[in-house]
């Protein structure tokens, strides 16, 4: 499902909040954990390369180690998106494309080489870096203000970090570096703000392209198998219904045409018989332009359509519609043909005695609507999407519309089928 980037949005993602208070707590836990967790990370590293020919335990150890990077990646990337609200994917492990041991290690070595999980990782350890210098910031700022209001004479010294000594002589101007470490500490917090949102916004925006891309070509190769298998849908019924008709109303109308000078009255019979199988074949024509798109979608919307659907459905159909307008025309016939399909099959195969058919207008992401629809029958149940069957060709529509589709169907029924497919108002 495609996803687009609304002016605010891109504002928002332009400018995260600032968050002061949250960037300190997550700094002051960087500061600790995060360098407590580097060091543990470098000390089963050096063991594992340390133990590598020792029967192999390294490899064990090494193999954990990169799990467990992962992980901190995947950790990262999302405190980040939750601290300044970056719109980022979490970090997913990349699946193997290969059976057996080689796929497994072709699968490490991807993961491995994730570009996403390493740039995480410099983030998390420049983080815990920040952290640990505003920890000592703030302690030198906590001990310049003792200094700078404890009672001391003039020959009394106190102790401050880095082993500097100062006097009462010297406590006016403590104060002063005591804003100075709280300006370094701030500092710091800004500066971590611009680094993570760089580094996880940049992946970020590699991901959503991705996804991006991703979802183009799933939406490129459903309109081509739809496309094909209305293709073959066209061909089948004209070869099986249309064709033989039309070539019987020739042969009728030769035979008419030889007796038309002896037997008149015969001739006469064959012409009224093919005008009544020219007629059929109108009929037949115009249901399959019908399943190729209704033009009752343009000109009277989708309500219209829908209840027309139901009139010529076999078995009764509970409709319910109810839209605030009209839609582009991709995602209502998208929307018209799955629910049309669907009342088909729940017709011809699920043995169904009744179906009901809800349609609404939700609100799934801001500012982009969605239609949802639901088609659930009464039947028998186990549908299964079949190759150039028909849920396989509502899937290929509504895929290629950017939509999405879920189909419930225990054995023993009742069957459900919901689709929502993105649309413009």
């Amino acid at each position: 499902m495609t996803s687009t980037t609304t002016p605010q949005a891109a504002h928002e993602a332009a400018r995260p909040p600032l968050r002061l208070g949250f960037t300190l707590l997550h700094l002051t836990v960087m500061g600790t954990v995060g360098t407590v967790t580097i060091g543990l990370i470098s000390a089963a590293i050096s063991a594992g390369l340390g133990m590598i020919f020792l029967l192999g335990i390294g490899l064990l150890v090494l193999l954990g180690v990169l799990y467990a990077l992962f992980g901190l990646a995947w950790f990262e990337i999302e405190r980040i998106a939750y601290l300044y609200h970056v719109p980022a994917h979490s970090l997913t492990w990349r699946p193997r494309l290969q059976p057996g041991f080689v796929g497994y290690l072709k699968s490490l070595w991807s993961n491995l080489a994730h570009g996403r999980m390493w740039a995480a990782l410099g983030n998390f350890l420049l983080a815990s870096i920040l952290g640990a210098v505003m920890l000592g910031a703030i302690q030198a700022m906590v001990h310049f203000i003792v200094v700078s209001f404890g009672p001391l004479t003039d020959a009394e010294s106190v102790s401050i970090p880095f082993g500097i000594q100062v006097s009462s002589a010297q406590a006016p101007w403590m104060l002063l570096l005591a804003l100075v470490c709280a300006a370094i500490a701030v500092g710091l917090m800004f500066l971590h703000r611009t680094i993570s949102t760089a580094i996880i916004g940049a992946t970020a925006r590699e991901s959503h392209l991705n996804e991006q891309v991703r979802t183009t070509t799933v939406q490129r190769e459903g309109a081509m198998r739809a496309a094909e298998v209305e293709r073959t849908r066209i061909e089948r019924d004209l070869h099986d219904g249309v064709q033989p008709r039309l070539v019987s109303v020739g042969m009728t109308l030769g035979l008419a045409k030889q007796q038309i000078d002896d037997d008149p009255e015969q001739a006469k019979s064959l012409v009224d018989e093919a005008h009544t199988s020219t007629k059929t074949a109108i009929t037949e024509l115009r249901q399959l332009t019908r399943g190729i798109y209704a033009s009752v979608l343009d000109d009277r919307g989708l309500d219209a359509a829908l209840s027309a659907v139901a009139g010529r459905s076999h078995i009764p159909v509970n409709l319910d519609v109810r839209l605030p307008g009209r839609y582009d025309r991709t995602s209502e016939a998208a929307v018209y043909f799955a629910i049309a399909e669907g009342l088909t099959n729940a017709a011809k195969h699920s043995r169904a005695s009744e179906a009901r058919v809800t349609v609404r207008q939700r609100d799934e992401e801001p500012g982009r609507p969605y239609l949802w629809a639901r088609v659930e029958d009464n039947g028998a149940g186990g549908a299964k999407v079949l190759p150039g069957g028909g849920l396989d060709g509502i899937t290929n529509r509504v895929v290629a519309a950017g939509g999405t589709i879920k189909i419930d169907s225990p054995t023993g029924g009742p069957t459900a089928l919901e689709v929502s497919v993105p649309c413009a108002s």
